[in-house]
């Protein structure tokens, strides 16, 4: 039997992105959105009444929403550690190995979640659920990012953004198909349950597609690396152009060594630790921008703050995530056509005035206008998150991260998105509770700082390969210089007969050559 099913060139991509990457990043998305769903169920109050926050009022209330801000968020702690995992295990176990545990660790989470009877187990399997979602997270979009060609890793990468925004509306319509049953804990515990079959999608295709020819060069398997990189491109493995490339990433590796993931914190001539903190500041972005106190808590919202009935709201809730596949499928289309920091920018822009225009609309109760507004700009300021930051720092951070570093650097930037989701999932029932409408402004005002430290701080990385994103900051000498050598130096670019003697910071070996 032929590998990869016989598939080559962009349909082998194709299949990558559908049986990997869809169900993978749909599931991340459906967790995102589907416990929201369910924390307004009778029948789930009742079997957790610790969280009860419908028949409770006054300091009790308080007490109950802090604690389901808690439990909530405990699915995010688990993230965090997940990510941090893959810091070890990217480089040591691989891509697809990684992907195929966490997301079997992600299945069982999401087993004990759907199972559970006490508030103990479900504290636990939100845990075991973030553990491996976490470590996925952290690996597809490098995994993605090393099989795709320049010109079109933007566009694959980016698809993330959309496979998201369609877990959360697949989550929040089947909370609202399962709220017409009544009285039964199959209400709360099938939406919990579903999941798993996507998890199941994502184990049985990752063994039988490409590994990272990259992460492949890195361990000596040159040959492997060059069929697979001869595979998606559709090239014979010989050709001149799977030299060229195989060559790349070999000068590459022997300009930055194997390194450790201690070196992430090290400047030198590569500046590790700029291209660290640039990734996962995209990251914080993704979360500080206010989506999440939406995304999580979008059916409380327009239940208990904007006084809609239990129906209306969670219609409504699950209507305004359609708008994040739309938002994907405009950034499939713009991202290697525009750039990335046009989108960054302007994205910007749009979720501050929409934060603050919810700020001044919800201020106002018992009109029907502000009301109208105030879920306008909820739908507005979902739309153009995903045009921008719900797949795009996925890709910038796989981007500004060297060979040797890569996978770490994702690790850790990912475990940046899952803090502040947890920053976020804990504070936001307290902060609706005691600020009330004040709480969009604060988002308001962080979204507007976003604008320029995006300006003077990231390059753009659009249609260059990771090698030359390599050679920006190879000639970088202070945190500002990247987005100027990113606009001035020619695509396709080589520097003239660069020495690396002796070794670097990176525990390189010696090479000679051209980059």
């Amino acid at each position: 039997m032929q590998p990869y099913f016989g598939l080559r060139g962009a349909l082998l991509n194709r299949a990558i992105i559908w049986l990997v990457v869809c169900p993978a990043f749909v599931c991340y998305g459906y967790n995102q959105g589907v416990t929201g769903g369910l924390l307004t169920l009778e029948s789930f109050a009742r079997q957790f009444p610790q969280m009860n926050t419908l028949t409770t009022k006054g300091a009790e209330q308080h007490y109950n929403s802090t604690i389901q801000g808690t439990v909530v968020a405990l699915y995010t702690v688990g993230g965090i550690f997940g990510s941090l995992s893959c810091i070890y295990l990217g480089d040591l176990l691989g891509r697809r190995r990684v992907i195929f545990i966490t997301s079997a660790i992600s299945l069982i989470g999401a087993v004990l979640m759907a199972t559970s009877f006490e508030l103990a187990q479900f504290i636990v399997a939100r845990l075991v659920l973030g553990v491996g979602t976490g470590g996925y997270v952290a690996t597809v979009p490098v995994w993605q990012a090393e099989i795709s060609q320049a010109k079109k890793r933007g566009a694959h990468v980016v698809t993330d953004g959309i496979f998201i925004g369609a877990g959360i509306a697949i989550s929040l319509w089947i909370d609202f198909g399962f709220y017409f049953v009544k009285g039964n804990s199959v209400s709360w515990r099938f939406p919990l349950a579903f999941q798993v079959v996507l998890s199941v999608i994502v184990m049985l295709f990752i063994t039988v597609f490409p590994e990272s020819p990259r992460w492949l060069v890195k361990r000596g398997r040159v040959e492997e690396a060059r069929e697979i990189l001869a595979a998606l491109a559709d090239q014979d493995p010989h050709s001149e152009d799977i030299n060229m490339a195989l060559a790349d990433i070999e000068r590459s590796l022997a300009l930055s060594g194997s390194g450790s993931w201690k070196d992430m914190l090290t400047m030198g001539e590569q500046r590790l630790f700029h291209r660290t903190v640039l990734a996962a500041t995209g990251q914080m972005f993704q979360q500080m921008c206010g989506i999440n106190l939406i995304t999580f808590y979008a059916t409380t919202i327009f239940e208990q703050y904007l006084g809609l009935s239990p129906i209306q709201s969670r219609i409504l809730a699950a209507s305004m995530t359609l708008t994040q596949p739309l938002g994907g499928f405009l950034a499939f289309f713009t991202i290697d056509r525009l750039g990335r920091r046009p989108l960054m920018l302007w994205s910007a822009v749009g979720m501050s005035a929409s934060m603050a225009i919810l700020g001044g609309t919800t201020s106002v109760t018992d009109n029907t206008g502000t009301l109208v507004a105030a879920v306008v700009f909820l739908f507005v300021f979902e739309f153009i998150f995903t045009v921008d930051y719900s797949g795009l720092t996925f890709l910038y951070a796989t981007e500004v991260a060297p060979l040797q570093l890569r996978a770490a650097i994702s690790a850790v930037s990912t475990a940046a998105v899952w803090t502040f989701n947890f920053l976020l999932a804990e504070v936001t029932p307290v902060g609706f509770n005691t600020i009330s409408y004040k709480y969009y402004i604060i988002f308001a005002v962080l979204n507007a700082a976003i604008v320029p430290v995006v300006y003077f701080f990231f390059p753009e990385t659009n249609g260059r390969t990771l090698e030359e994103i390599d050679e920006i900051f190879l000639r970088s000498k202070t945190i500002f210089d990247p987005p100027r050598l990113a606009r001035t130096l020619p695509k396709m670019h080589l520097a003239e007969d660069v020495e690396i003697e002796g070794g670097n910071e990176s525990g390189g070996s010696v090479a000679k050559g051209k980059m």
